[in-house]
């Protein structure tokens, strides 16, 4: 069994079973991707919370993980190889569990990079989209004068949604029947930007037809349901 006593950060956050992969995270949009991920798949894991709020995501413990200061992170003590593995960016993350667990990714060649393609839609345009208009709609921006940021954002986001609309047409998941990591990837940004952000109105959610019946679909499923609540928040 890998000694993780080694890694920096098992300093802060011991490990109570080392043998399980450690994850350090808080229940946000980007972090319940991983939480979902490691409740559908069935991986033995221990959840570690690293409050935000607080700043722990930037003492010198969680650097050591993921210099960019950001949740979530892992540490694998069963990596490739049998050797240990610490990963950040959450959708290396979800691509990695997927492999290592051959679940929730496609075998078929062209389908498993299909699934990638809307990973990485939900990476680059989706979570600093929808993440942007929160802050511009909810927090700190809402008082700035200047309103053009906000209907960038507020556009943008309306049309990544549409965007999303039109790949659900006539498709259950963002696969077809298939449930994939595309799914758990964009599941918590969408609930997040009607929910914590109150956004709803402001991109014309109610107008859409195929989103949010996928979204009731992927929250009435038991691992989306712990998933979102891991790790605890303090």
């Amino acid at each position: 069994m890998a000694d993780l006593s080694t890694f920096p950060i098992t300093a802060r956050w011991p490990a109570k079973h080392p043998d399980r992969l450690q994850l350090y995270s808080f229940p946000t949009p980007n972090g319940v991707k991983v939480s979902i991920m490691l409740e559908e798949t069935g991986l033995p894991y221990e959840a570690h919370t690293v409050n935000i709020g607080a700043n722990e995501s930037w003492t010198p413990e969680f650097l050591s993980l993921n210099p960019n200061g950001k949740i979530p992170a892992i540490l694998d003590p069963d990596g490739p190889g049998g050797k240990p593995l610490g990963l950040f960016e959450s959708g290396a993350i979800l691509l990695y569990l997927a492999e290592k667990t051959g679940k929730l990714l496609p075998a078929d060649p062209g389908r498993r990079w299909e699934t990638i393609q809307w990973v990485f839609f939900q990476m680059a345009g989706v979570g600093p989209m929808f993440g942007q208009l929160g802050f511009f709609h909810k927090f700190a921006g809402r008082e700035y004068e200047d309103k053009r940021p906000l209907e960038r954002y507020r556009a943008e986001s309306q049309r990544l949604l549409g965007v999303l609309e039109a790949r659900l047409k006539g498709r259950d998941w963002i696969m077809g029947e298939e449930y994939t990591v595309a799914d758990i990837a964009l599941l918590g940004w969408v609930r997040n930007l009607i929910g914590f952000y109150g956004a709803g109105d402001l991109v014309k959610y109610g107008e859409l037809e195929h989103v949010p019946k996928w979204l009731e679909r992927g929250l009435a499923r038991p691992a989306v349901q712990r998933g979102l609540e891991i790790p605890p928040r303090p």
